[in-house]
């Protein structure tokens, strides 16, 4: 497990302390499964040391449970209270928590409020398409876990706050599923916004306020708000004559709660209703969901397709849904079985795109190679977009565009790509800085 390659570079001295632990547990074990044989032989009587054993195994997992409890509501605490930078009312009338808006700006929480605040301004807007015309001004809607009490309230405020904006009457409509904590990647959002100049809408709805490792339990909820929303939007889009493009967009746990919610549309195909036009999903978590519905997709004879880079999408005919993983990202390598089972990616003979030619399976120890892979999977430098493992920034421009069918230039799309970036650097100045320019929240 310390010498072996791994899909990811782990940082100094996780690799010895990974033995080190790992070798005193393995040590520990195997000292008290031989001594208790030999107790036993000896016909001993062997219940004080098992209740002592159980006493320590009972105070372990009472320990971790308080320390998760405490972490957790720590981040509760830290997700609800927003950056100074982003502490105002938002500017824009078409954002959720504005004066104009009925959801409250201080329910949106840490993420919501940098989601609707970042909304593309109009330079960089005209900055890509090189000119001086006012482009039409973007929705943004986002709908904390705190703004109403149950996921039906959520999902009917956001439908209200749809409504107000007139986001069914745009270009297109995105709905979005939020990491755990309510993050949402500001970078595809701003692709859609540049790519129809400003002529769309994308709505989220939390349901945490926890990172994705804490928000596990959530799924369900998860799963359910995605179900519900999607049927809302669906209902007040038929009504429409000249209805939005509903595409979809989830990244991470996100593309797993948007697919977990899909899955529960209904109990054989049509996993994909017919008013959803396209769909991106980016690093999807792997495991048993996943697997589900891409089987249901399959079994539906919805054509999908998945890429590993945007050199990889002249290869694709154009596919309804569309898939970005990265061959060695670990979190969508990770899988239970793996434990168990050499899984189908380090079975091949020609291994995907930064998978190491010399890593190969062992049982449990493959498994707890990737867990710990998946805690280094992304190292975000703002501006310095990659396409490494869980970070997906470098591709986003030319497969965003691909998959949600929006044609540029190849000329307009160099400069989005440099306008990408200065947005995400000038965001993560106000973010780190602590202040608020008035006039100036997408920046």
């Amino acid at each position: 497990m310390v010498t072996r390659p791994s899909l990811v570079a782990w940082p100094r001295g996780v690799r010895p302390g990974l033995g080190v632990g790992t070798g005193v547990v393995c040590a520990g074990i195997t000292w008290l499964t031989l001594d208790t044989i030999n107790q036993l032989r000896r016909g001993r009587n062997q219940f004080p040391r098992l209740a002592k054993m159980a006493g320590v195994v009972a105070v372990g997992w009472l320990s971790v449970t308080a320390a998760k409890a405490l972490v957790g509501s720590r981040a509760d605490r830290d997700g609800l209270r927003p950056d100074r930078a982003f502490a105002a009312t938002p500017g824009s009338p078409w954002v959720s928590g504005s004066l104009d808006s009925a959801v409250d700006a201080t329910t949106l929480g840490r993420e919501g409020a940098r989601f609707v605040h970042s909304y593309t301004p109009a330079a960089a807007i005209n900055e890509v398409w090189m000119t001086d015309d006012p482009p039409v001004s973007p929705i943004r809607i986002f709908i904390g876990v705190e703004t109403a009490a149950t996921v039906a309230d959520r999902v009917a405020v956001a439908i209200a706050e749809l409504e107000r904006t007139g986001a069914f009457d745009r270009q297109m409509l995105c709905v979005i599923a939020p990491a755990g904590s309510g993050y949402v990647n500001p970078t595809p959002i701003s692709i859609l916004e540049i790519a129809t100049r400003g002529d769309c809408a994308t709505v989220a709805v939390g349901y945490g306020l926890r990172p994705s490792f804490l928000s596990l339990d959530r799924v369900d909820v998860a799963a359910d708000t995605q179900l519900l929303l999607l049927a809302g939007i669906i209902d007040a889009l038929a009504a429409r004559a000249k209805p939005a493009r509903l595409v979809l967009y989830g990244e991470s746990l996100g593309a797993g709660v948007q697919q977990a919610g899909l899955n529960r549309m209904a109990p054989t195909g049509g996993c994909l209703p017919g008013a959803v036009d396209r769909a991106l999903w980016v690093g999807t978590p792997g495991g048993a969901g996943r697997d589900l519905f891409r089987a249901r997709l399959d079994a539906a004879g919805i054509a999908h397709g998945t890429v590993d880079h945007p050199g990889q999408i002249s290869t694709q005919h154009d596919p309804r849904v569309w898939f970005l993983e990265h061959d060695a990202d670990p979190v969508v390598r990770f899988a239970p079985d793996a434990l168990w089972r050499q899984p189908a990616w380090l079975n091949e003979k020609t291994r995907g795109s930064g998978v190491p030619a010399s890593m190969s399976w062992r049982p449990v120890v493959t498994w707890v190679q990737l867990l710990v892979d998946t805690f280094f999977a992304t190292n975000i430098r703002p501006g310095d977009f990659q396409a490494r493992a869980h970070d997906y920034r470098a591709d986003l421009g030319e497969v965003v565009r691909a998959a949600f069918a929006l044609p540029m230039s190849d000329a307009a799309g160099q400069r989005l790509e440099r306008v990408l970036r200065e947005l995400e650097q000038d965001r993560a100045i106000l973010i780190s800085h602590h202040e608020f320019r008035p006039g100036h929240e997408a920046n």
